[in-house]
Parts: structure tokens; C-alpha cells; sequence
């Protein structure tokens, strides 16, 4: 077994195990109905009778029409969940994160899901809710896209008391070097470090280094670290040849974690942006690119985003006067976390990589297989054979109840049906009384009592409303939600991003609630 490969399997096996978990688990999301709605899921599964800890805390962004951004969204949430966190359970979060007792970790949630399109859709924009075709090994239920990841992240806990860490909610990632580390630095964000020297400008090209946000570690003992977005080899070697000499460099995750005192010291700071909650700020280009680029390069970034060189000027200033104020003490300010130039992805973001990442659970010869189903708790193969009088061939039947059929090369997950013909399908929480699908198909959610028929690469889901009422949206794999967004596709009679706005503040626990009733007692009738 190479030493990559141990890395992969160290880190699965350590992701199934339940006490690779933050002491608290904080979820952002757009509302309070999706707040109410995870931080009762998630603490069915993660939160033990009688005990504090581990913890699930949900908050919402109620921010301006222009939202918090992703670094003013971070210290909002947080200050929420501290507050809820004494009211609701009468514990001192940032007193335990002070005196470095408890780990936390922040899963930002919101976005419109436009590449998933039509799948969020289904579950009433609740982006992470939408439900993967394998069963959660802690609620016995569909495992939802933001469940995947809470487990994933678990891993880095141990090594983070004191500390919160931020992650976004659509991708599950395998590190190819150790995930167990101590922190240096008061910011360390997580990258992928593709080599032990800085690259060429071949090399810069040839990986993509031009079109990312791209984290640089410089020489040191310190190993402080930079960032610059989306520059080519000669602009980053000048402007990260001023701090120093370059060792490493890789494509950041965006993922970050921060120390109880720094995240204490960003909250004083932004406390009037904080009260008035009109301003928006990003992690990248207001934080983390101030504070670790000189004046003038910083105010040359911003100006490729079209922000004026005054305010990039008045807002250097303001970071350069509260990186001087903050005593760093023996750590560093900005480190680097590698999580391994050959880490595994298993991206749900995009329909296509939904398709394609589930139905890894099926390439027996690919190693991601493995490590997937290990994941996944799974220590059987797909099925050959009989499932009451259902014909399998190589395909995997989580909680379904299937009396016949023919189902080939499929992952079939919470489904009802007298019978069930799929080839190379994905088919999640569906009753009928037939069912059809072809190869590519994607049916999810969807529940009648007349037969459904769906063909090569048709992607069919239902949208329920609080009345328990439902209604058909389609498109097909190929198709890009982003990109179709605006446009009525497949026949539908509204586009995306009208269902979008319709699902705008939808109670997802009672549509939830109508959508098990309703599958339970069309079940019941087969």
C-alpha cells in the first residue's frame, strides 16, 4: 500500500468514528425554518441524552439584501450562536473557546444551489438538504449532501480545541497527508501544497495556478503564509517576492480555521458592521489579503475587481492598524494547511458531479470505490441477484421495498414500487406503482400513484408544498442549472429560478412531514 493510499484510509477510518466530532456544530443558513429544520436533523445524530457536548447549534443570516458576505457572515453567526448557545443551553461558548476546552466548526449553507438545479428545487432551497442515495449510518435515513460533510470534517476536531473552523457545505474531501496537526498560526487556511519548491511559470500555467485564489508559504520558521487571487507567475513571484522567499504554493479550499483570540479580536473590530448588518465582506479580499499583501499590491487586486483605490487604500489601512494591535504571542498570524497535492474530491455541487460522484459507489476497479463505501459504513458489494422477486445485477438497494423489476447498474435508495425496471439509474425517496428508468436517469423525491416513466438522462423531481401538494420540474444530467437558470426547460411551466423564488421561506420541516406521510401511505396502498 503506498503511503497515499494509508493517508486515505487513516482518514476514512478515523471519519467513522463518532467521536471524530466538533464539540459544537454550527449551521448558517438562510432562515429560520431551515435553522429549526438542521438543528433538529442533526441533533438526532450527533447529540448524546445527558450530555452538553456534542453540541448543534442553527442560526439563520438575517442580514441585508445583500448578504453578510462570507467573513462578516462568519463573526455573525458565530456572535448568534454564542448568544443561543447561553439561552438555549446555558453554556459560555466563548468562554470554553477561550480556555481552549471545546472545538467548533461553522458549516456555511446558503446559495441558491444554481448547478444543482433542479435537485434544491425539491427541497425547498434547502441547498445541503438534498439527499444523497446512500443511508446515514447514524439516522438510518437518506444521507443528506451537509451530513457528508459534517462527518468528513470531523477528522481535523481533535487537533482544534479552541479554535473555529469554517467549512462550506458541498464537497467531501480525502486528505493524502495527515489531517492530525497543532496549530501555528491564528488563521491557517486549507490548500492543496503541490510540491516541495515554488513552481516555474510552466508549471504555474499548466496547474491551473492563474484562475485560483492561490496560498503561498514562505521561508521561515514561522512558515508565514500569503494569498493572492488569480494572478500569473510573474505578478505573484513579484508581489509575494517582497515578503519573502516562496517555498510552497497550491490552490486554496477556501475552508479556514481561527483562534479563539483572533476571532475574539475580529468581532471587536467589525462590532459596528456587526450592529447595523448593511455592510458585506469576504473572507479572501477583506481579511485574509490584507492582511498578508502590501498596500500597494492589495490595492492592485481589488482594483481587477473594479473596487476604487480609495476604498481599497481606507481598507488596508484599517487591517494594517488591527494587525499591528494584535499580539500574535508564539504563534504566527497566516499558516498554510495541506491537505495533500493528491487528495480525493467527491464534489456534490454541480448535477453532473451529484450523477457522477454517487455512482462511484459502483466502479469496483476504481480505489475512490473502496473508500467510498468504507465511508458509507458499507461492507458488502453491490447485489447480485434476487430482492423478493426483483432481479439485481450489480447495483446497491438501501431501505427500499421492490416486489419486481429488473434493476442493472443502479443505486436505488428509500423506494416503494410493485416494480422497478432501472439501468444505470439513481433513483432517492420515490413510490409509485411502477417504475421506469434509463440509463443516467435521476428521480428523487418524486410520488404517485400512477406509473412513472422516465427516459435515458431525464432528471425528475417533485416540489412539495405545505399544503402537501406537489408538482413535476425536470431537466436532463447535461444541463447546466447556472447556465439555464432564467430559462423554462424539459417542459416545465416555471424556470429555476421562478421555483426558486416560490420555495423562498417554505416551513422544509412541515413539507417534510407532508412528504413522509404522503410516501408512508401511498407505500401502504402498493
Amino acid at each position: 500500500m503506498t503511503d497515499k493510499n494509508a493517508r486515505f484510509e487513516e482518514a476514512v477510518e478515523a471519519m467513522t468514528k463518532p467521536e471524530n466530532c466538533f464539540d459544537v456544530t454550527i449551521i448558517c443558513t438562510t432562515d429560520d425554518y431551515q435553522a429549526e429544520f438542521w438543528m433538529t436533523k442533526l441533533s438526532a445524530g450527533l447529540s448524546k441524552e445527558g450530555q452538553k457536548f456534542p453540541m448543534v447549534i442553527a442560526v439563520s443570516e438575517d442580514w441585508g439584501a445583500s448578504g453578510a458576505g462570507n467573513g462578516l457572515g462568519t463573526l455573525y453567526a458565530w456572535q448568534k450562536a454564542v448568544k443561543l448557545a447561553k439561552t438555549k443551553f446555558d453554556v459560555d461558548l466563548e468562554a470554553l473557546m477561550l480556555d481552549s476546552t471545546v472545538s467548533a466548526a461553522l458549516f456555511h449553507t446558503a446559495g441558491k444551489g444554481t448547478r444543482m438545479a433542479p435537485l434544491p428545487a425539491s427541497e425547498n432551497n434547502n441547498k445541503p438538504g438534498v439527499k444523497l442515495p446512500f443511508l446515514s449510518t447514524s439516522t438510518g435515513k437518506a444521507m443528506t449532501v451537509l451530513e457528508a460533510v459534517v462527518q468528513q470534517s470531523g477528522i481535523y476536531a481533535p487537533s482544534r480545541k479552541g479554535r473555529l473552523s469554517v467549512f462550506w457545505g458541498d464537497q467531501v474531501f480525502l486528505p493524502s497527508v495527515s489531517f492530525q496537526y497543532t496549530p501555528t498560526h491564528h488563521i491557517d487556511i486549507m490548500c492543496t501544497l503541490l510540491g516541495d519548491t515554488a513552481p516555474t511559470p510552466e508549471e504555474w500555467t499548466s496547474q491551473g495556478l492563474d484562475k485560483y485564489g492561490v496560498i503561498a508559504v514562505l521561508e521561515g520558521d514561522k512558515a508565514e503564509a500569503a494569498q493572492v487571487e488569480k494572478v500569473d507567475h510573474a505578478t505573484a513571484t513579484r508581489m509575494l517576492g517582497q515578503l519573502g522567499t516562496i517555498k510552497q504554493v497550491g490552490p486554496s479550499l477556501g475552508s479556514f480555521s481561527v483562534s479563539a483570540k483572533i476571532l475574539k479580536a475580529m468581532l471587536d473590530e467589525y462590532s459596528t458592521e456587526l450592529t447595523e448588518k448593511t455592510a458585506k465582506l469576504d473572507t479572501d479580499p477583506h481579511f485574509w489579503m490584507p492582511l498578508t499583501l502590501s498596500e500597494a499590491d492589495y490595492i492592485y487586486l481589488m482594483n481587477q475587481k473594479g473596487i476604487e483605490e480609495g476604498e481599497s487604500k481606507s481598507h488596508y489601512a484599517r487591517m494594517k492598524v488591527f494587525k499591528e494591535k494584535f499580539d500574535c504571542g508564539d504563534m504566527g498570524l497566516f499558516g498554510a494547511v495541506d491537505v495533500g497535492k493528491d487528495a480525493c474530491w467527491w464534489d456534490y455541487g454541480q448535477l453532473q458531479l451529484y450523477s457522477k460522484n454517487t455512482s462511484l459507489l459502483l466502479e469496483d476497479s476504481n480505489p475512490e470505490c473502496v473508500l467510498l463505501r468504507k465511508f458509507l459504513g458499507l461492507t458488502d458489494g453491490p447485489t447480485f441477484g434476487k430482492i423478493e422477486d426483483a432481479d439485481f445485477v450489480h447495483s446497491f438497494c438501501f431501505n427500499s421495498k421492490i416486489a419486481s423489476g429488473n434493476v442493472k447498474d443502479s443505486i436505488v435508495c428509500q423506494v416503494a414500487t410493485k416494480e422497478l425496471n432501472a439501468d444505470g439509474a439513481i433513483l432517492v425517496n420515490c413510490v409509485a406503482p411502477r417504475i421506469t428508468a434509463g440509463k443516467g436517469c435521476i428521480l428523487y423525491n418524486v410520488m404517485s400513484e400512477e406509473e412513472i416513466i422516465a427516459p435515458d438522462g431525464q432528471v425528475m423531481v417533485a416540489v412539495t408544498a405545505e399544503s402537501g401538494e406537489s408538482f413535476l420540474l425536470k431537466s436532463k444530467v447535461h444541463i447546466d442549472g447556472g447556465k439555464a437558470w432564467k430559462n423554462v426547460v424539459e417542459g416545465n411551466a416555471s424556470s429555476f429560478e421562478q421555483v426558486w423564488k416560490n420555495n423562498k421561506m417554505a416551513n422544509i420541516s412541515k413539507i417534510d412531514e407532508e412528504r413522509t406521510q404522503k410516501f408512508n401511505a401511498l407505500s401502504d396502498k402498493l
